[in-house]
């Protein structure tokens, strides 16, 4: 039961001597995020000018997505599905452009999917529509898309006419008619609450006065009209932030930094400017792009996010490849571990006081090996180490994106404090052995390994009144090792060897293919002495024959898995892989196959019914595989042979194929999906009173089967220390009882598992 280690089952007991007067506290912290401030927009400034608060003046930390393209290329339906997958994910934000053509994924002519113009008139003698011609059926399904946003609590960071594809429009049109048509948003969204206006985009031009004066005509034009909502710019890449204009002063309410850098250096910039804004990254690398550096994964997403957190800003919006401008097969890329991480990072912040940490920009804090500082150079190949403190003292937040050793001033904690290891990529807790310590003298931390993503990222957090831990996340299946065995003549036997030792309680998948249609498979075994099980049974087509076996529950140490065949088989493909994060028993969900001859191999649908289900495609080739389907990750391309393995993780139940690209040829493709593990749930503990001789005693009951959970107790909740409790543990009726003296003193116990 990993991840129900440390304050997860309490019970509180304040007892008096000789008296049955006891209150009993039980709880299993659920850690919801805190209330969607949806309700309450607009959001504006906070007193102290460096973060944002809704209408109850309830902090609001931006956590955003950029569905540039939204307006324009997908339906209502379409986009009510998004808003609540995104909501789901713990986003609040939305960028959004009111216009959009060829520049942000749209139409030239800006229409939409179905073929609304925005405009009814163009400017005589150009190509530019005139802005104050707008045609009311296109913004009214503007109007719409915003008004979902809103039923989901979502806000909209709405671009009034972005100038990547707009400027030469604006131009056209003179600052006059930019103005009119500024005057016309603001009159018709100002009453709308989930806005914040966000005008330019990429633009390279602001020095230029003529181009600047167009964009600032128009935000000047909203600004006439509508006073309720922030407004916001994004100006060039590859740095820039919107206080870098000054011509926008009298306007700008919102700084949005733009990186495509290591993000702490320009934001710690902005938030030491005198003449500061509530700051938030607006705009960094995005998920599967390579527009700066090599191809943005999860690490480098969690290095942007959690770089920026600590280094004063109010929020960040996210970006994806496929999600900003609706891409075909966009609906297979919502759910990707950028996403999914980013609901991490908002409950981590949202259970504590973000909105008070300042930039340990002196290293008072962490006073050693801090690594190097770059406002250049890519995010991937910088190592610093960010930190950031209440002035209180209550709170210390350190993000390191490598392991290392690395020295803390106890001395800046306004009292003991609870120090815990927060995984960024599973958003699970890792206690720290000697906490609680003394806000005395110096303290070396080191991350206790590489994360569960297989990197050196760790979030340090030290706290003098911790909140309880969240329960674990939902268990999600995850890729380790793979290896494959191909040989070029006919076999009996073939072996292929994990090539790093297995962990115990894993699951491995073998999907054995050969290139007859006669051989049959006589038996699966391997070195460790798992039991192995059929998931979809052998398909022949094409001369192909492929099958996809799977142990759950494995033995840990190294690992050789052998297939016998009752003939020789030709040219074998034996493809295995391990995974984590799969239910030891009932695996196997459903499976299909198909075979064909084309340029796409496709499995054939399943229908999956839990989520978080593992696809896990494999393809038999007489040509060569290319590539992985939309939405899957591939994992081997065997040599010579070219087959194929890929996954994804389904976040919901539906229906799935496996579908990969291959040269134009023969092929045999199979989808196995199997279920993730179950999700953790905290076991009960429950508190009874009870007289023996005339000595009242508390008994602390848990279930009997519960056998590896041991009762512990401290007298401080916060801080603890906690420690077993000796006393002897008796079974009733099912259920491990301790009874307890009541004391005159605050005693809290909980259940520690494995």
């Amino acid at each position: 039961m990993k991840g129900l280690r440390d304050n997860n089952v309490n019970a509180g007991i304040n007892t008096l001597k000789r008296s049955l007067a006891i209150v009993a506290a039980v709880w299993f912290s659920t850690n919801l995020p805190s209330a969607v401030c949806g309700p309450a927009y607009p959001l504006r400034q906070s007193v102290t000018g460096r973060y944002l608060v809704d209408q109850s003046n309830a902090p609001c930390m931006i956590v955003g997505d950029a569905p540039q393209a939204l307006i324009v290329n997908i339906s209502t339906n379409d986009a009510a599905m998004y808003f609540a997958d995104r909501k789901a994910h713990g986003f609040n934000s939305l960028w959004v452009n009111l216009l959009c053509a060829t520049y942000t994924g749209g139409r030239a002519d800006a229409s939409t999917y179905d073929g609304i113009l925005p405009f009814t008139a163009m400017i005589p003698t150009t190509s530019s529509y005139d802005l104050t011609k707008p045609n009311e059926a296109y913004f009214e399904r503007a109007d719409a898309m915003i008004n979902l946003a809103a039923a989901q609590g979502l806000q909209v960071f709405l671009d009034p006419a972005e100038t990547g594809s707009f400027l030469s429009v604006m131009q056209d049109n003179g600052s006059n008619n930019c103005r009119a048509y500024g005057e016309f948003l603001g009159a018709r969204y100002k009453n709308f609450p989930n806005i914040i206006w966000m005008s330019g985009n990429d633009f390279q031009t602001w020095q230029t006065m003529s181009d600047d004066d167009v964009v600032r005509a128009v935000a000047l034009g909203i600004q006439d009209e509508d006073t309720n909502h922030l407004q916001t710019t994004e100006l060039n890449y590859i740095v820039s932030s919107s206080l870098d204009d000054t011509n926008w002063d009298s306007i700008l309410t919102l700084n949005g930094t733009y990186t495509y850098c290591p993000t702490y250096a320009q934001l710690l910039l902005d938030y030491n400017r005198p003449n500061f804004l509530p700051n938030f990254l607006e705009e960094a690398n995005y998920e599967f792009e390579s527009l700066q550096g090599p191809v943005t994964t999860a690490p480098i997403l969690r290095q942007q996010e959690y770089w920026a957190m600590t280094s004063g800003a109010a929020g960040q919006l996210y970006g994806n490849h496929y999600i900003w401008p609706f891409a075909s097969g966009w609906q297979n890329y919502l759910d990707t571990p950028g996403a999914i991480e980013i609901g991490y990072l908002k409950t981590f912040f949202d259970s504590r006081s973000w909105y008070e940490l300042v930039p340990d920009t002196n290293s008072t804090v962490v006073t050693s090996n801090r690594g190097t500082f770059s406002s250049t150079g890519h995010v991937a190949d910088n190592d610093y180490l960010t930190d950031a403190r209440t002035s209180d003292g209550s709170l210390v937040v350190i993000y390191t994106p490598v392991i290392r050793q690395f020295m803390v001033d106890m001395s800046q904690l306004s009292g003991p404090a609870v120090a815990r290891w927060f995984d960024p990529s599973s958003g699970n807790y890792s206690a720290i052995a000697g906490s609680p310590f003394t806000n005395s003298g110096t303290q070396s931390f080191t991350p206790p390994s590489n994360n569960s993503d297989g990197d050196g990222g760790w979030v340090l957090v030290l706290e003098t009144n911790p909140p309880p831990l969240p329960p674990p996340p939902p268990p999600m299946p995850r890729f380790v090792q793979q290896n494959y065995a191909t040989p070029q003549s006919a076999q009996t036997q073939v072996t292929v060897t994990f090539p790093n030792t297995q962990t115990t309680g894993n699951a491995n998948i073998l999907a054995i293919g050969w290139n007859d249609t006669n051989s049959n498979i006589a038996a699966v075994r391997d070195s460790a002495g798992n039991g192995w099980q059929l998931a979809v049974p052998t398909f022949r087509g094409n001369g192909l024959s492929q099958a996809i076996y799977y142990a759950t529950n494995i033995a840990g140490g190294s690992n050789s898995v052998t297939v016998n065949f009752n003939q020789a088989a030709a040219y074998v493909d034996l493809r295995a892989a391990e995974y984590s994060g799969l239910s030891q028993t009932n695996m196997f969900d459903a499976g299909a196959s198909a075979t064909g001859n084309s340029a796409s191999a496709d499995s054939g649908p399943v229908t999956i019914g839990g989520t978080n289900e593992l696809l896990f495609g494999a393809g038999m080739t007489g040509n060569t595989f290319t590539s992985a389907g939309i939405g899957f990750a591939t994992r081997v391309i065997t040599l010579p042979d070219s087959d194929l393995v890929e996954d994804q993780v389904a976040a919901t139940n539906g229906v799935y194929d496996a579908v990969a690209g291959l040269n134009d040829g023969t092929w045999l493709m199979q989808l196995a999906a199997f279920k993730a593990a179950p999700a953790q749930v905290a076991p009960t503990l429950r508190v009874f009173l009870t007289s023996t001789n005339s000595i009242n005693m508390a008994v602390l009951a848990w279930p009997a089967s519960l056998t590896s959970f041991v009762l512990q107790q401290t007298s401080t909740l916060a801080l603890g220390p906690w420690v077993a409790v000796t006393n002897p543990v008796q079974v009733i009726a099912n259920e491990n009882q301790v009874s307890i003296l009541p004391s005159a003193t605050n005693q809290f116990f909980r259940l520690a598992g494995p």
